[in-house]
C-alpha cells in the first residue's frame, strides 16, 4: 500500500507495508520474504511473498494467494518453497522460480494445517524438512476442517491449564513434524532436473515417545523453539511432569536423523543443567548439528529470570557449558540475551540482546569458551533493534541483518563481524523515517534518579514539526511486562510516533523492573509493583518538570497497558494521578486478587512472593481497589473479552467504580481481541478513541469525527 500522507497517523502506522525479515538466497543476490498491508479504502489485507535483489534493491512479487506463507530456498540459488493453507485445512508445499513468479507447481500435500517450515539439505536433491502443527491425543495430525462437532458445549477440567492466552485448552497439543523433499533424478531427454516431491510427515515428538511434551511451547512458540541440521533436530518444551500453569521449567531434547525417515525412540537425547531448572529459549544447532546452544534460565517459576547461554559441544558426552560461569561464581554477564545462532564456520556464535532500551548484536568466539569472561564479547550493532541475523550468503562471514527502530518498521542490512562500523543498507521500508514524514533527529534520551537515587533512562519522541521555544503537553507511556522494556523498535500498537504527531512530547521510562539494564534492576520489581517502579516515575515526572523546558506539564496525560494499566490505576489512587489531566488503563489489573483467574500462576506468584494464603499482605499490599477512594482523574479504561491473562471483569470494575464515583470515563470493549488489539480495523478504532480522549483534556484539536466517547452510550463500529 502506498502512503498517502507523510502525516504520520494511526491509519498509515496500520496500513503501511508490514515486512518479516528477509533471508538471502546461497549466492547471496537476492533475499525472501513475506510481506502484508491492510487497505482501509476496501477493508482488506494483501498478503504476499517477495524477493529483492540485494544489489539494486528491487523487489518483485512471486505470489499474493492469500494462504501462502512459510518462503525458504529450495537448496540452490532461485528455487523456494513454501506453505499454502487450503480451505480444507490442508497445507500443501509449492515450488516455485524467485525469477520466473509463474513456474509453480505442487510438490506434495499432508493432511493438516501446518507452518513454521524449516529445511536442511541433506545431498543435492535431498532436503529435509521440519514444519509444526497441532497433533490428536493418538499422535496423528489434527485438522480442525475433518473433526467432529460435539453435540455439548461443555468443558471438564481436573487440572491447570483450563485457558491459555485467548483461548481454551484443548486436548490438541503443538508437535513438530519432519519428512523429505526429494528431486526426481535428472531427465536426459530434456536436461532438466526433476521436479521435488514431499514424502512422509512424521510426528518427532510422538515417535520419540515424549509422553506429554509439547514444543512449540504455547501460545507463542514458533521457529524460534527448535532447529533443524543434515543430521539432528534440537527442539525444547515444559517438562511434561511439571504443571507449566504453575512452572517454567524446561527440557531441551537432541533427537538425531539417520534417515529422516524413521527413528527409534531410544534414539532422543534430553539435554539439561541441573544447576538452570527455568525456561529455555533459542535452541540451535551447528552446521553439521554436532553441538547445540541456547538459553536457559536459572529459576523456575519466573519467566523473566536471566537467560544464560549454555553450549553443549557434544550432546552425546553429557558435557554442558554455561558460558561465563567460571569455577569461582565470577565472571557472569549480567544482560539477558534473547537470541543466539552459531556462525557460518561454527567458530562463535552470534547473541541478540537488549541493552539500554536498543536491541544490540554481539559476537562470542567459541575459542575457550569453557574459561570466556564477558569482555570477550565483541558489540557489532550500536542502534535501533535487531530482529534477526542470517548469514548474507552461504559460506560467508558478513551478516544479513533485519531490524527496525522508532522510526523505521523495517530496515535490512549487511555487515561485516570484522569491521562492524561499516555496514550497507540494503533496504528501508520506512526509508530512515521519511516515508512517514519522520525523522531520526525527533528521538532523544535522558537519564535522570529514581527510587533508591538509581539512575533510570528514558527516551523522548518528539514531534516531527518541533520549534525549540514552544511548550508541548505530556504523553507519559508505561510500559507493560512488568519485566518490560521501551526499546528503539517499530511498534504497530503502542507506537510512541503516533502520539508525538498529535503534539506531544512523548517519554517512555524504564523504571525499575525493566529489561536491559542488569538482572538485579529487573528483579527489583519483586514485591514492589506499586513501590520502587511507582517512585521512579514521580521523579521522572519531578525531572521533566524541572528539566524539559519545553515540556508543559500542566497538560499531561499518562497511558499503560498490561502491568503499564495496573500502574495507571495505581497512579490513579496516589498523588501522581493528580499531575495529569486524562489517563487510559488497557487491559490493566484493578484488584490483584482477581490474578487468580489468570492462566499462567506461576507469574504472581513469583512477583508477590507466594500464593495468597501463604502470603496474603502481599497480594493486598499493592492492589489499586484499596485506593479508589482517591481516584478523581478523567479515566478511559480498554478491556477485551478474548483477555484470558486479564480477565475482562478488571477493567469492568474499574470502570464501574468511575463511574459510580462520578468521574469522566469510558469504557471500550473488543469481543473478538485477547490481550492485544490485532485486527487493523478494530486498531484504527482504539488510536481513535484514544487520541480524541487524551486531546481533549490538553486542548489539541480532535483526532478524528468519532463521537464523543466521554459520555452516553454509543455505537463506535466504522
Amino acid at each position: 500500500m502506498a502512503i498517502r500522507s507523510m502525516k504520520f497517523t494511526p491509519e498509515v502506522l496500520l496500513g503501511a507495508p508490514r515486512r518479516s525479515s528477509a533471508v538471502p538466497n546461497a549466492a547471496g543476490t537476492l533475499a525472501v520474504y513475506t510481506q502484508t498491508s491492510y487497505s482501509f479504502e476496501s477493508h482488506s489485507k494483501t498478503n504476499e511473498i517477495r524477493v529483492i535483489e540485494i544489489e539494486t534493491g528491487r523487489s518483485a512479487l512471486i505470489t499474493n494467494d492469500p494462504g501462502a506463507s512459510n518462503p525458504q530456498w529450495l537448496g540452490g540459488e532461485d528455487q523456494l518453497v513454501w506453505l499454502k493453507n487450503k480451505s480444507n485445512g490442508n497445507t500443501s508445499f509449492i515450488v516455485g522460480d524467485a525469477r520466473e513468479a509463474d513456474k509453480t507447481y505442487t510438490a506434495g500435500t499432508v493432511p493438516g494445517p501446518v507452518s513454521d517450515l524449516k529445511l536442511t539439505v541433506i545431498e543435492p536433491g535431498k532436503i529435509g524438512y521440519a514444519v509444526t502443527g497441532k497433533a490428536n491425543p493418538d499422535g496423528s495430525l489434527y485438522n480442525p476442517h475433518d473433526a467432529k462437532k460435539p453435540q455439548t458445549t461443555g468443558r471438564l477440567y481436573t487440572s491447570l491449564f483450563v485457558r491459555h492466552w485467548d483461548a481454551y485448552v484443548e486436548p490438541q497439543k503443538n508437535s513438530i513434524w519432519y519428512g523429505l523433499l526429494e528431486q526426481a533424478p535428472l531427465s536426459p531427454a530434456r536436461r532438466m532436473a526433476g521436479k521435488y516431491s514431499v514424502s512422509g510427515l512424521t510426528n518427532l515428538i510422538t515417535v520419540s515417545g515424549l509422553a506429554g511434551v509439547e514444543s512449540p511451547m504455547p501460545p507463542f512458540g514458533g521457529t524460534g523453539d527448535f532447529d533443524i541440521s543434515p543430521s539432528a533436530i534440537v527442539f525444547i518444551g515444559k517438562d511434561p511432569d511439571l504443571n507449566p500453569a504453575t512452572h517454567t521449567a524446561c527440557s531441551c531434547y537432541y533427537a538425531p536423523m539417520f534417515s529422516w525417515t524413521s527413528m527409534g525412540t531410544s534414539e532422543i537425547k534430553p539435554c539439561k543443567v541441573t544447576a538452570l531448572q527455568g525456561a529455555m529459549a533459542s535452541p540451535v544447532l551447528s552446521s553439521d548439528g554436532s553441538s547445540i546452544a541456547l538459553l536457559a534460565m536459572k529459576e523456575d517459576g519466573y519467566e523473566s529470570d536471566k537467560n544464560r547461554i549454555l553450549y553443549i559441544p557434544n550432546p552425546w558426552n553429557g558435557e554442558m557449558i554455561e558460558v561465563f560461569e567460571s569455577a569461582d561464581g565470577k565472571g557472569h554477564w549480567d544482560l539477558s540475551p534473547s537470541a543466539i545462532s552459531f556462525a557460518h564456520d561454527d567458530k562463535s556464535l552470534f547473541i541478540q540482546t537488549e541493552e539500554v532500551g536498543r536491541g544490540v548484536l554481539y559476537q562470542l568466539s567459541l575459542d575457550n569458551i569453557r574459561h570466556t569472561k564477558p569482555d570477550s564479547l565483541k558489540r557489532l550493532t550500536r542502534s535501533g533493534y535487531v530482529n534477526d541475523v542470517v548469514p548474507a550468503a552461504v559460506g560467508s562471514s558478513k551478516l544479513f541483518i533485519s531490524s527496525s527502530s522508532f522510526v523505521d518498521n523495517s530496515m535490512w542490512s549487511i555487515i561485516d563481524p570484522s569491521n562492524p562500523e561499516e555496514h550497507r543498507i540494503v533496504s528501508s521500508s520506512g526509508r530512515g523515517g521519511s516515508a512517514f514524514g519522520l525523522s531520526p533527529s525527533q528521538v532523544d534520551e535522558i537519564w535522570f534518579r529514581g527510587a533508591e537515587d538509581h539512575p533510570i533512562h528514558a527516551w523522548v519522541v518528539k514531534p516531527s514539526d518541533f520549534k525549540p521555544g514552544e511548550k508541548y503537553p505530556l504523553a507519559y507511556l508505561i510500559h507493560g511486562g512488568p519485566q518490560g522494556a521501551w526499546n528503539d523498535q517499530w511498534s504497530t500498537r503502542w507506537n510512541p510516533a503516533v502520539f508525538a504527531e498529535q503534539g506531544y512530547v512523548v517519554i517512555t521510562p524504564n523504571p525499575t523492573g525493566s529489561t536491559g539494564y542488569g538482572q538485579d534492576f529487573t528483579d527489583g520489581i519483586k514485591n514492589q509493583w506499586g513501590g520502587r517502579p511507582y517512585e521512579d516515575l514521580v521523579k521522572g515526572f519531578e525531572y521533566i518538570e524541572q528539566n524539559l523546558a519545553y515540556v508543559d506539564t500542566s497538560r499531561a496525560v499518562a497511558l499503560g497497558a498490561s502491568y503499564g494499566g495496573y500502574m495507571t490505576n495505581w497512579i490513579q489512587g496516589h498523588p501522581l494521578g493528580r499531575k495529569f489531566k486524562a489517563l487510559v488503563t488497557h487491559d490493566g489489573v484493578f484488584n490483584i486478587a482477581s490474578q487468580l483467574a489468570s492462566d499462567e500462576q506461576y507469574f504472581p506468584l513469583h512477583d508477590l512472593q507466594g500464593p495468597i494464603w501463604e502470603n496474603p499482605e502481599n497480594w493486598t499490599r499493592w492492589d489499586p481497589s484499596r485506593f479508589t477512594a482517591h481516584w478523581q482523574t478523567p479515566h478511559l479504561i480498554i478491556h477485551n473479552e478474548l483477555d484470558y491473562r486479564l480477565s475482562i471483569a478488571e477493567g469492568l470494575a474499574a470502570f464501574n467504580v468511575l463511574q459510580m464515583r462520578g468521574i469522566d470515563s469510558a469504557f471500550l470493549t473488543f469481543p473478538d481481541e485477547n490481550h492485544w488489539v490485532l485486527n487493523p480495523e478494530n486498531s484504527l478504532l482504539w488510536h481513535k478513541t484514544v487520541l480524541n480522549w487524551i486531546n481533549k483534556y490538553v486542548e489539541l484539536p480532535p483526532f478524528s469525527d468519532e463521537p464523543d466517547v466521554s459520555s452516553g452510550m454509543h455505537s463506535l463500529a466504522l
